[in-house]
């Protein structure tokens, strides 16, 4: 198991961006281990390595290294993001202990998400009977996934700059009010599926699943601090409030219009 502590060296080193400045553990931070993970993680396996399996480390790290670099570029660009960003809750100095705490969680997370891909390198290379028609599917998705996030956001770079003081509905907007967040849980979702064909112990399963299912919650607490500030911005706007009411949050023909109430989704 000596690639998985490759991994975790590699994820605790990009992460701890976040010593910079507290949200570069969710950011910036963030996309670049991601990228430096799927590069890694092909390499390791280099011997072994797969055409679908090669294609989804391409695609995490396309992902990663676009999020790194769309966040550091709106964040000197952006008079409305530096706001977000540089808000009380994100400047107050945190104690030692809680910053080592989220430091420690991040990177657990991070090679968790980008664990089954190389959980199947690994059983592959141990000989397991792996199914390669898994690993295409999962590739496939995750791509997908990437490809609606990116059409996400440029969609709303264009409507803001039409009216930047309007909320986006257009576009992929019209079907969900967070595509972006949707493109990010689906091309995760394509990379978990792979541990369905990975031969995956038990071990293998729980790792994968925790990186999963923390990045989906991650990922819905996005949406409701988006969905608080929206309403806080255009709440009494009878156009707003017709739209959230008829265009779910996050998963597209899934009825769930708010989750403003579920507070244990606050990140």
């Amino acid at each position: 198991m000596t690639y998985l502590y490759v991994l975790l060296s590699i994820s605790f080193a990009i992460s701890a961006l976040g010593w910079v400045y507290f949200i570069y553990f969710f950011s910036i931070g963030y996309g670049f281990a991601i990228s430096a993970l799927s590069v890694a993680a092909a390499l390791i396996f280099r011997d072994v390595i797969t055409w679908p399996a090669l294609l989804l480390c391409a695609v995490l790290f396309v992902y990663g290294i676009r999020l790194g670099l769309f966040l550091l570029l709106r964040e000197k660009r952006s008079a409305s993001y530096k706001r977000i960003l540089y808000q009380p809750e994100n400047t107050t100095k945190k104690p030692a202990f809680v910053m080592w705490m989220i430091w420690i969680a991040c990177a657990l997370l991070y090679v968790g998400q980008i664990s089954p891909v190389t959980f199947y390198l690994y059983n592959l290379r141990e000989g397991l009977a792996v199914s390669e028609r898994w690993l295409w599917a999962g590739a496939i998705v995750a791509a997908i996934g990437v490809v609606i996030e990116m059409v996400a956001d440029a969609q709303k770079s264009a409507a803001k700059k039409v009216n930047a003081r309007r909320y986006v509905d257009t576009g992929l907007y019209r079907i969900v009010r967070c595509p972006n967040y949707f493109g990010e849980v689906l091309m995760w979702t394509g990379s978990f599926i792979i541990c369905f064909g990975a031969c995956c112990t038990v071990g293998q399963w729980i790792i994968s699943g925790l990186g999963y299912i923390g990045i989906v919650y991650v990922m819905f607490s996005g949406a409701r601090r988006l969905e608080l500030r929206q309403t806080e911005t255009y709440g009494s706007d009878p156009e707003f409030q017709a739209y959230i009411k008829k265009t779910p949050l996050i998963i597209p023909f899934v009825p769930i219009y708010s989750v403003a109430k579920y507070g244990w989704l606050k990140g």
